[in-house]
C-alpha cells in the first residue's frame, strides 16, 4: 500500500509539472541578476528562447550589443553565461517554445538574435508588417508589445492583443 501511494505521488508530481511546463512555452527568468542587467534596456527573454551557441555569440560581443555597450564585470558575465547556458533551448526541451525553437535550427545555424529564428519568424509571418513596424511595437524583437504573458513565458495566441489592432486571432 505505501508504494502504490509514493508512486502515485510521484506520478501526480510528474504529471503536474509536465502539465505546468506545456501551459507555458518557455520557462520564465528566475535569475534577478540577469533580470536586473538586461531588463535595464530591453525585455529580459527567456534563455529557452535561444540556443546555447546564439547566447554564447551574443555574450562574447557585449561592448557592441545591439549598437550598445552593455559590457559587464567579469564576475556578472560569468554569473549571466552560466545561467543562459543551463536554461538555454536545447536544455528546456520540456517547455514546448523552447522545442519548437530548438527544431527549426540548423545544426550549422546561429540565429544571432531571437528575430532571426526560423520558428519565430513563421510564428508571425501572418500578421502584416505594418502591425509589426508601427511606433507601439517597433518591431519582432519587442515581444511584450502584443504577447500580454510574455514575462511570464506564455506566448500563447489568445494572450496576443495588438497595438491598433486588437485581439489577434488566427
Amino acid at each position: 500500500m505505501k508504494l502504490l501511494i509514493i508512486t502515485l505521488l510521484f506520478l501526480s508530481n510528474l504529471f503536474s509539472s509536465e502539465y505546468a511546463s506545456s501551459k507555458v512555452g518557455v520557462k520564465p527568468v528566475d535569475n534577478e541578476l540577469y533580470k536586473n542587467e538586461c531588463s535595464a534596456c530591453h525585455f529580459d527573454y527567456q534563455p529557452g528562447l535561444l540556443p546555447s551557441k546564439s547566447w554564447k555569440k551574443i555574450m562574447s560581443n557585449l561592448e557592441n550589443h545591439f549598437d550598445t555597450d552593455a559590457s559587464l564585470d567579469n564576475e556578472d558575465f560569468q554569473t549571466i553565461s552560466e545561467y543562459l547556458e543551463k536554461n538555454s533551448a536545447e536544455k528546456a526541451m520540456n517547455y514546448k517554445r523552447s522545442r519548437r525553437i530548438v527544431n527549426s535550427i540548423a545544426s550549422n545555424e546561429i540565429p544571432q538574435s531571437i528575430t532571426k529564428v526560423r520558428y519565430i519568424i513563421k510564428k508571425h509571418n501572418e500578421i502584416r508588417p505594418s502591425l509589426i513596424t508601427q511606433k507601439e511595437v517597433k518591431g519582432l524583437f519587442n515581444c511584450t508589445a502584443c504577447h500580454t504573458t510574455a514575462q511570464k513565458g506564455i506566448y500563447s495566441e489568445r494572450d496576443i492583443i495588438i497595438p491598433n489592432f486588437g485581439r489577434w486571432e488566427d
